[in-house]
């Protein structure tokens, strides 16, 4: 069995309460069967610190981009985007999008920054990765607007209704399940993943953050991508495995260079 964590920040992990160096995060992820990840750039800042770390790993690929909650820094432009994107273990951009949660005021900042990001994934040629907290109208228009569906991508992270999944699916994007799908307060997001189809799924992490049931409270790592598919197949009545295979191979469809 192979699954693969979609969306990680491995820069970001606390090794020390993991309990040793990311060679050892990576034994513990191999263990529970996670053979490859995606680490998701947040600002340009931090981006050659990251890229070290994917650069020295094999299995490890990378996106670039800022994240719409960064407000200092760098403001990305799509020249700049395009030309790190070049980097060869670059497949995504991102993670870009909206939120309206933690972000106050007038936020055509934001919106204008999501555009760039399509942009860039047009003229690369390689899939988004969307973020969107509190902000699903204007996702999905400036999405359509922007034509994201040529590309597609990933809605990350999701905790949306089922409308809304439904809407981007549409727009040629597939969704991803972190470890919030595990909590027990999740109700709508466990009927979302009950009814998406298995082929439009991804499952991650998003460590060091929103680690699943039964470490919830504890760092995350990627490792704990295995929790967060065990949990779709019981919601689905379906085994990890199928779980596995399927999202392994629809990673790999929005992916085909990180295809052994």
């Amino acid at each position: 069995m192979q699954l693969i964590d979609s969306h990680c920040h491995l820069d970001r992990l606390d090794l020390e309460a993991l309990g040793g160096d990311l060679d050892h995060v990576f034994e513990q992820a191999r263990a529970l069967d996670v053979q490859q990840m995606l680490c998701v750039a947040i600002n340009l800042e931090l981006w050659p610190a990251m890229m070290a770390i994917v650069e020295r790993y094999e299995q490890v690929y990378a996106s670039v981009g800022v994240h719409p909650n960064e407000d200092a820094g760098e403001e990305p432009s799509v020249a700049r985007l395009v030309e790190l994107a070049a980097h060869p273990k670059v497949i995504a951009i991102g993670e870009t999008g909206l939120d309206y949660f933690r972000s106050e005021g007038e936020l055509e900042w934001q919106r204008e920054r999501f555009r760039r990001h399509i942009r860039a994934a047009r003229q690369t040629g390689k899939p988004l990765i969307i973020h969107s907290r509190e902000a699903q109208p204007d996702t999905l228009n400036i999405m359509a607007e922007e034509g994201a569906d040529e590309f597609g991508g990933i809605m990350h992270c999701f905790v949306d209704d089922w409308e809304t999944a439904r809407r981007a699916i549409e727009l040629n994007f597939v969704i991803s399940f972190s470890g919030i799908v595990t909590f027990k307060n999740a109700t709508e997001l466990k009927q979302v993943a009950r009814q998406c189809p298995l082929e439009k799924m991804l499952v991650e992490t998003d460590s060091p953050y929103l680690t699943p049931m039964p470490y919830r409270g504890k760092s995350n790592q990627p490792g704990y991508t295995r929790y967060v598919a065990e949990h779709i197949a019981e919601l689905k009545g379906i085994s990890v495995e199928e779980v596995a295979a399927a999202t392994t191979e629809n990673f790999y469809r929005l992916f085909p260079q990180c295809r052994g």
